[in-house]
């Protein structure tokens, strides 16, 4: 069951779109508005690969962490809950794996306190809180993982929605930073070289709606890992990446995607 009490949440905004709720439409979710759904539709259909990509690659990376024996996740950017979950995936290898969710919309705080309930051995949490505000997510976080054993931090499709004027790396370090050794993070996000048109349209569409993006470049992103040991097979599109399980079907992918361990040493 989750721990504690949610906060009621605030009034959900339907006059104007959101990024989780516009991303459960392009998976084929329902629970989105006429306002999300027509930026959708705007964008183009590539937009529905990289949300696909972006949740399979947040499976088999959450399972590969499982399998290794992470018991922890710190998971930002959540998203309306779409089955199967982080902690589904997670304690169907570890059972008494605790799970703390996290995101800014209220609409997902709806969904998560009837979705996201963990299994009797182990925990889940939802915080209702900005990933611009590390330090708050942190001190809740506290109340429910040990941040004295491997803590896995998951930032999946969520940083190219913070402009660089909003410190993403600070912001990242921040998050880090408190991790011990042998926690990691795992990280994707949509690139602006390697289809510079689409992500030019994507970024257009996003912004007629009042939604700032940040597409960045491979080496861009390469910086969020910096002090981090990157596993194999290092910094490579979503459907590159695999561990311990089958390779994914080879598609055309504009989303990077890597996991990352933090060393013995701590980061640099």
């Amino acid at each position: 069951m989750p721990t504690g009490t949610p906060p009621t949440p605030p009034r959900t905004d339907t006059s104007r779109a959101q990024p989780a709720r516009v991303y459960d439409w392009l998976l084929g979710g329902k629970d989105n508005y006429p306002v999300d759904e027509a930026v959708g539709r705007k964008l183009p259909p590539q937009a529905k690969d990289a949300a696909r990509q972006n949740r399979a690659f947040m499976h088999r990376a959450a399972a590969w962490l499982a399998d290794q024996g992470v018991d922890q996740f710190l998971d930002i950017g959540t998203g309306i809950p779409t089955e199967p979950n982080l902690h589904q995936i997670v304690q169907r290898v570890v059972p008494a794996a605790r799970i703390v969710y996290v995101d800014n919309d209220p609409i997902v705080l709806r969904h998560a306190e009837a979705l996201l309930v963990s299994s009797p051995e182990g925990a889940t949490e939802y915080v209702q809180a900005d990933v611009r505000d590390p330090g708050g997510i942190l001190r809740q976080a506290r109340g429910v993982l040990d941040f004295s054993r491997p803590v896995a931090l998951s930032l999946i499709a969520l940083l190219h929605f913070l402009p660089d004027d909003q410190d993403p790396r600070g912001i990242v370090r921040e998050l880090v930073d408190a991790l011990p050794p042998g926690s990691h993070l795992v990280l994707s996000h949509a690139a602006s070289d390697l289809h510079s048109d689409l992500a030019r349209q994507v970024t257009e569409e996003y912004a007629r709606a009042g939604i700032r993006l940040g597409f960045r470049t491979r080496d861009e992103v390469a910086l969020f890992f910096d002090g981090l040991d990157l596993v194999d097979p290092g910094l490579v599109t979503a459907p590159e990446w695999f561990r311990g399980a089958p390779a994914p079907a080879a598609e055309d992918s504009g989303i990077y995607a890597g996991v990352a361990r933090v060393p013995s040493g701590g980061t640099a």
